[in-house]
Protein backbone atom coordinates (compact mmCIF):
# COMPACT_ATOMS: atom_id res chain seq x y z
CA UNK A 1 0.00 0.00 0.00
CA UNK A 2 1.45 3.29 -0.72
CA UNK A 3 1.59 6.40 1.55
CA UNK A 4 -1.38 8.25 -0.10
CA UNK A 5 -3.34 4.95 -0.28
CA UNK A 6 -2.40 4.32 3.75
CA UNK A 7 -3.19 8.28 4.59
CA UNK A 8 -6.60 7.84 2.95
CA UNK A 9 -7.70 4.90 4.92
CA UNK A 10 -6.48 6.49 7.84
CA UNK A 11 -8.85 9.65 7.58
CA UNK A 12 -12.03 6.68 6.78
CA UNK A 13 -11.18 5.01 9.84
CA UNK A 14 -11.58 8.53 11.87
CA UNK A 15 -14.64 10.12 9.88
CA UNK A 16 -16.31 6.85 10.14
CA UNK A 17 -15.10 6.12 14.32
CA UNK A 18 -17.10 9.49 14.68
CA UNK A 19 -19.86 8.68 12.41
CA UNK A 20 -19.34 11.78 10.26
CA UNK A 21 -19.79 11.11 6.94
CA UNK A 22 -23.45 12.47 7.40
CA UNK A 23 -21.46 15.79 7.00
CA UNK A 24 -19.18 14.93 4.37
CA UNK A 25 -21.31 15.69 1.22
CA UNK A 26 -19.22 17.23 -1.87
CA UNK A 27 -20.49 20.62 -1.01
CA UNK A 28 -19.58 20.78 2.51
CA UNK A 29 -16.35 19.26 2.02
CA UNK A 30 -15.44 21.93 -1.18
CA UNK A 31 -16.44 24.32 1.05
CA UNK A 32 -13.96 23.49 3.74
CA UNK A 33 -11.13 23.07 1.70
CA UNK A 34 -11.83 27.02 0.96
CA UNK A 35 -11.97 27.34 4.33
CA UNK A 36 -8.71 25.70 5.32
CA UNK A 37 -7.48 27.07 2.57
CA UNK A 38 -8.25 31.07 3.54
CA UNK A 39 -6.51 29.61 6.74
CA UNK A 40 -3.59 29.06 5.45
CA UNK A 41 -3.50 32.08 3.83
CA UNK A 42 -4.06 33.89 6.93
CA UNK A 43 -0.61 32.63 8.17
CA UNK A 44 0.95 34.89 5.64
CA UNK A 45 -1.02 37.73 6.06
CA UNK A 46 1.27 41.14 6.16
CA UNK A 47 4.53 38.95 5.56
CA UNK A 48 6.12 40.65 2.66
CA UNK A 49 6.37 38.78 -0.45
CA UNK A 50 10.54 38.95 -0.44
CA UNK A 51 10.61 37.53 3.10
CA UNK A 52 7.52 34.98 2.63
CA UNK A 53 9.88 31.23 1.67
CA UNK A 54 12.57 32.61 5.01
CA UNK A 55 9.24 33.08 7.03
CA UNK A 56 8.02 30.01 5.70
CA UNK A 57 11.18 28.12 7.54
CA UNK A 58 11.23 29.72 10.64
CA UNK A 59 10.01 26.90 13.24
CA UNK A 60 6.98 28.30 15.13
CA UNK A 61 4.94 30.16 11.79
CA UNK A 62 6.07 26.50 9.88
CA UNK A 63 4.08 24.97 12.74
CA UNK A 64 1.09 26.60 11.79
CA UNK A 65 1.59 26.61 8.19
CA UNK A 66 1.99 22.83 8.23
CA UNK A 67 -1.27 22.62 10.48
CA UNK A 68 -2.96 24.37 8.14
CA UNK A 69 -1.82 22.64 4.74
CA UNK A 70 -2.76 19.08 6.59
CA UNK A 71 -6.36 20.87 7.11
CA UNK A 72 -6.30 21.14 3.15
CA UNK A 73 -4.93 18.44 2.41
CA UNK A 74 -7.02 16.53 4.51
CA UNK A 75 -10.11 18.32 3.20
CA UNK A 76 -9.26 17.45 -0.78
CA UNK A 77 -8.52 13.75 -0.22
CA UNK A 78 -12.03 13.38 1.55
CA UNK A 79 -13.48 15.52 -1.27
CA UNK A 80 -12.03 13.42 -3.83
CA UNK A 81 -12.85 10.02 -1.81
CA UNK A 82 -16.34 11.14 -1.55
CA UNK A 83 -17.11 11.53 -5.43
CA UNK A 84 -14.71 8.80 -6.44
CA UNK A 85 -11.69 11.20 -7.79
CA UNK A 86 -8.35 9.78 -8.75
CA UNK A 87 -6.47 13.45 -7.43
CA UNK A 88 -3.03 11.84 -9.09
CA UNK A 89 -4.41 10.75 -12.09
CA UNK A 90 -6.53 14.47 -12.12
CA UNK A 91 -3.55 16.12 -11.43
CA UNK A 92 -1.56 14.19 -13.91
CA UNK A 93 -4.15 15.06 -16.46
CA UNK A 94 -3.80 18.84 -15.68
CA UNK A 95 -0.46 18.82 -16.45
CA UNK A 96 -0.97 17.21 -19.98
CA UNK A 97 -3.18 20.11 -20.25
CA UNK A 98 -1.18 22.56 -18.59
CA UNK A 99 1.93 22.11 -20.90
CA UNK A 100 -0.42 22.86 -23.91
CA UNK A 101 -1.50 25.93 -22.43
CA UNK A 102 1.83 27.04 -21.66
CA UNK A 103 4.83 25.64 -24.23
CA UNK A 104 8.19 26.12 -22.43
CA UNK A 105 8.90 28.38 -24.98
CA UNK A 106 6.28 31.18 -24.83
CA UNK A 107 6.26 30.42 -20.78
CA UNK A 108 9.05 30.59 -19.37
CA UNK A 109 9.63 33.94 -16.66
CA UNK A 110 6.15 35.09 -17.51
CA UNK A 111 3.38 34.96 -15.21
CA UNK A 112 0.45 35.34 -17.92
CA UNK A 113 -0.83 32.70 -19.88
CA UNK A 114 0.60 33.05 -24.29
CA UNK A 115 -1.63 34.08 -26.32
Amino acid sequence: MDRLEVTLKELRGFVGEREWEQFHDPKNLAMAISSEAGELLAEYRWVNNAEADDYSRQPEPRERIAAEVADVGIALLLFCDRIGLDLIKAIGEKMARNRENYPLEQSRGRWDRPI
